[in-house]
């Protein structure tokens, strides 16, 4: 995984030395790296005016499910408190919600669908280049975020997994309120009919249609919501954005 990620760090990095000559340079110091987010805020702008906030992602028949839902990225996390609800078929599961809520809450899935459900079938998108459509069933995020109240200044939502990147490096995730509340972000923990398996996220996962799939955050432990996520990793609001990656990935 470490090769890999270095693979497409150094070809994310690459692309843009292509564009933006002595981009390493730029970036290092304050007024470039405020330049490039101001940059990518633009993007960010022009995608949302292309796609308006409540624009649907495309949903698809029965009929175009893939035989296999490829997964990617961690398939089993190893680490102890993952690898304990594992053994327990994750009975004793619950998501817990905090930051800056009105109401901090740990909701196990029943909680979650007692909320509300929704199943939808979609396209996920990887960056690699491949494609697949599956049937999700999962609770809408926008429910949860009602249940706890978000707070006055809250911006983000961060969405911390059970899986670990490289040691000690958990991975991590975060989307903005705005794609949080769209129809189509679900918190999943239903696949093609069946429960979540394992490889795909199991026992609940995150579904941001709208987004390139590196952004479907797995195996989540903890929503944090929060006004910036500058003290969170390394400050680019995901781990692999931290690794070069866009922060926004619409497609």
């Amino acid at each position: 995984m470490t090769d890999r990620r270095a693979f497409l760090r150094n070809t994310v990095l690459a692309l843009g030395g292509a564009v933006l000559t002595g981009c390493d340079r730029v970036s290092e110091s304050d007024t470039g790296a405020k330049v490039l987010e101001s940059a990518e805020a633009v993007t960010r702008r022009v995608q949302r005016f292309l796609s308006p906030s409540r624009a649907l992602a495309k949903e698809y028949a029965e009929a175009d499910i893939s035989p296999v839902f490829k997964p990617n990225g961690s398939i089993l996390p190893d680490t102890p408190a993952y690898q304990a609800l594992l053994r327990n078929g994750f009975a004793d599961y619950r998501l817990e919600v905090d930051g800056m809520v009105d109401r901090p809450s740990r909701l196990s899935i029943e909680d979650l669908k007692a909320l509300g459900t929704r199943t939808q079938i979609t396209r996920h998108d990887c960056v690699e280049g491949w494609s697949v459509i599956g049937k999700w069933t999962g609770t809408p995020l926008a429910s949860v975020l009602d249940h706890v109240g978000a707070k006055p200044g809250a911006r983000y939502v961060v969405f911390h997994c059970f899986d670990n990147y490289e040691e000690d490096t958990p991975y991590y995730e975060s989307i903005d309120l705005d794609e949080a509340r769209h129809p189509q972000t679900l918190l999943a923990y239903g696949l093609n009919g069946g429960g979540l398996p394992v490889a795909n996220g199991a026992p609940l996962r995150l579904r941001v249609e709208r987004q390139l799939g590196y952004k479907h955050a797995k195996y989540l432990r903890r929503i944090e919501l929060v006004s910036s996520f500058a003290d969170i990793g390394e400050g680019n609001g995901g781990y692999w954005e931290d690794n070069g990656y866009e922060w926004y990935a619409g497609i």
